[in-house]
């Protein structure tokens, strides 16, 4: 209507809609802060993980990573003396990343430490798995690509009769990058230098040959420390204070099913969720992977694309996490299409690993299983076929996705609290809610 008026600049009503979502957030903080007071304790936080023991993050299980790195490392390097075939490396080393997974889930089940300690440990395993499964894939690609070239030059070489000296004595030629520096081979790429290099480079990708860049930037790198510090402490503030309280008032709506109460406890944790969500994604995807990659002089720092103007959740979840879409491009979807599986079947296949990976990461902490994000992920499914095959993408695509992800963690966060409390025999409806 307004573009029929012949206006074409609306920069007034942007600027009206910003200050509308600023008041209304800051009515909610405002109501908050009188109706609780101040909430935020570093001490409490510190003190879930030095009250007991057992609810120290993990400690030994993180030290333990250490193990299951060395075992990965001599593997392969037995695999490379010829002491272990191919297959019999492939084997050894899928054994390896089962056990990757299932060792700290029966401790963490055993022990049952602070379910934060409990999550920070499933996902720095959950992590440890990708890599390992990439080196060891690597690896093996790069053995079996030097012995199909050992076996072919062997067959057009002439023999040593022939020519007085070793078939293989001609001198190659060393391949080198766009700088002039020699570009490590396999198997020179085999030590523990290079190994350690990718368990704390910011990829879950191994390469032979990482890029790399030429020195620190200071001014960048005091920086995105500077990030890391303050937006940490308001991640920490923010839960304490908004997230908590909200979460907690919302139990009594789910335990009598009242279902408009219920509506109002979602919508109203919704906006400090969401806000959390994105101090957080910016807190690890812009300022910490840089400060470890200019640390490391790792030359890749492309962690997320624009993901905010995706418009489907297939869009949204290939550019938000890009080390984690790398990943799943390169040593799952690739390797079931190459195998003469359809691309729709390597989607599929490869978003409900990440609906497992989803489950992983919060039923295992929680010592239980209720699949809530499972379900949740596998909903998205047909959510963005409706929206690629129906809506076409486009800007009522984008909607869907803000709407699936403004509402869809609060719901399940909500579900897995409910949950958690109700099996713990922690779940107090003797009293009123705070309304």
């Amino acid at each position: 209507m307004l573009a029929l008026a012949g206006f074409g600049n609306y920069r007034g009503l942007l600027n009206w809609l910003l200050l509308l979502l600023v008041l209304s957030n800051s009515r909610l903080a405002l109501d908050n802060l009188i109706k609780y007071g101040i909430l935020i304790d570093p001490v409490l936080w510190l003190s879930i993980f030095w009250r007991d023991p057992y609810s120290w993050p993990g400690t030994i299980l993180l030290l333990l990573t250490s193990v299951f790195i060395q075992c990965m490392f001599y593997t392969e390097i037995l695999g490379k003396k010829g002491w272990l075939s191919i297959s019999v490396t492939a084997f050894l080393q899928r054994l390896q990343l089962l056990n990757i997974l299932l060792f700290p889930s029966v401790v963490v089940n055993i022990v049952r430490p602070n379910p934060f300690a409990g999550m920070l440990v499933m996902v720095v395993y959950t992590v440890l798995f990708m890599k390992m499964w990439s080196y060891s894939d690597v690896n093996r690609w790069s053995r079996m690509k030097l012995e199909q070239t050992s076996t072919e030059k062997k067959k057009k070489s002439p023999s040593k009769k022939a020519t007085g000296q070793p078939a293989d004595s001609a001198e190659q030629p060393v391949p080198v990058d766009e700088k002039d520096h020699p570009l490590v081979q396999y198997p020179a790429n085999l030590n523990i230098r290079d190994l350690w290099y990718f368990i704390v480079a910011p990829t879950l990708t191994y390469e032979l040959n990482f890029p790399r860049s030429p020195r620190i930037r200071k001014r960048f790198l005091i920086r995105r420390i500077a990030e890391v510090i303050v937006l940490g402490n308001v991640l920490l503030g923010l839960g304490q204070q908004w997230l908590v309280p909200t979460i907690v008032n919302s139990m009594e709506p789910f335990q009598e099913m009242s279902y408009s109460r219920m509506v109002e406890r979602i919508l109203k944790l919704a906006i400090p969720n969401h806000l959390l969500w994105l101090v957080f994604f910016y807190w690890f995807f812009h300022s910490f992977l840089n400060v470890t990659g200019e640390l490391l002089l790792f030359g890749d720092r492309q962690f997320y694309r624009d993901w905010w103007n995706a418009g489907s959740m297939e869009r949204f979840w290939s550019t938000w996490n890009i080390p984690v879409h790398k990943f799943a491009k390169r040593h799952i979807y690739m390797p079931i299409v190459e195998s003469g599986y359809s691309r729709a079947t390597a989607s599929i296949v490869v978003f409900l690993l990440s609906a497992f990976f989803h489950e992983f990461l919060v039923s295992v902490p929680l010592c239980m299983f209720r699949a809530w994000a499972f379900v949740g992920m596998v909903f998205q499914i047909p959510i963005s076929l409706f929206c690629s095959h129906v809506l076409h993408g486009g800007n009522w695509g984008n909607v869907i996705m803000w709407l699936s992800l403004i509402l869809g963690q609060p719901i399940a966060a909500l579900m897995y609290v409910h949950d958690y409390l109700i099996l713990n025999g922690m779940l107090n409806t003797t009293g009123p809610a705070t309304q």
